[in-house]
């Protein structure tokens, strides 16, 4: 048989459908509640795991407020990239007035295959050490920094994007690296942006040589067809917007390579973004860091 609660109040005996306004009033009213425990659990908890693991600095170890990030003396000492810059390569151009883009001589002499590239910062002091940690010693905790810093450095670029592909490494590297540094920035800039990556679609066919020490010319060389397109992607990339990503961008030969191959698969365009920029050529790369001609690209 059936039947209807009924509420009562002043004015007389209520619908049915009045009833179901307040039980569905109740039920919201529960699940705020639940939500508010939930959140001051996690939040206990948070606290607890400050307690044991307190948030330090990711390069000086400073105690500071929260994880993953730097502490005040650290982040003054970064060399962050900031407009005017080259629109083809990201690179600074100091003194430049306006808004409209500005094309450095550099890019004027030599065309990059890519149609922009931006990085967030330069490859130097600190920055440079947060790198060499992230890629050969494996340690991860400033990922996020560069997530984000990546970010707001390739904001323009990341609007206009229909994907996302990073570098690859060679199997063999992956083996012994375990894993991509590239895909790891790809995947947590996917994260915030909402621009999906293809981790899989580019492929590094030929095992290159380290490329430091070596002249732009003789990079260009080591990188020609070391990279292609896997056919099951071929697809997925016609007519996209790309965003390449990769850890440091220094004469642009691995990135023209990477474009090359994503252009001739049918990408509409390349873009590059970088955590890094050396801006001066090799001089910074190599310098205080003995241990990077063993890690071929």
């Amino acid at each position: 048989m059936a039947f209807a609660v009924r509420f009562l109040d002043r004015r007389g005996a209520r619908t049915p459908r009045d009833g179901g306004r307040a039980i569905r009033r109740f039920l919201s009213g529960i699940r705020i509640m639940f939500h508010g425990i939930t959140r001051l659990a996690a939040s206990g908890l948070r606290y607890s795991a400050d307690l044991i693991l307190p948030p330090v600095c990711v390069s000086c170890a400073t105690l500071i407020t929260h994880h993953n990030m730097l502490c005040p003396q650290c982040w003054s000492s970064l060399y962050l990239i900031s407009p005017p810059v080259c629109d083809r390569l990201g690179i600074p151009l100091p003194g430049y007035d306006g808004e409209s883009p500005h094309i450095s001589v550099q890019a004027v002499a030599n065309p990059p295959v890519f149609s922009r590239a931006r990085a967030a910062a330069h490859y130097s002091g600190i920055m440079r050490r947060l790198i060499v940690r992230f890629k050969f010693e494996d340690k991860h905790e400033p990922l996020p920094l560069f997530v984000r810093l990546m970010r707001q450095a390739g904001r323009e670029l990341l609007s206009e994007a229909d994907l996302m592909v990073p570098v690859p490494l060679h199997r063999l590297r992956l083996l012994q690296r375990r894993f991509n540094q590239s895909v790891l920035l790809a995947r947590g800039i996917g994260r915030l942006c909402g621009v999906p990556v293809e981790a899989m679609a580019l492929r590094r066919v030929r095992r290159t040589e380290a490329q430091v020490g070596l002249t732009q010319e003789a990079r260009q060389a080591n990188v020609a067809k070391a990279f292609s397109v896997h056919p099951r992607y071929r697809k997925s990339l016609a007519g996209k917007r790309i965003v390449l990503i990769d850890d440091v961008l220094t004469t642009g030969s691995t990135a023209n390579a990477c474009a090359t191959a994503l252009l001739d698969a049918g990408a509409a365009r390349v873009d590059v973004l970088a955590i890094a920029l050396v801006a001066h050529g090799l001089a910074e790369r190599e310098e205080e860091d003995p241990g990077y001609a063993r890690f071929g690209g």
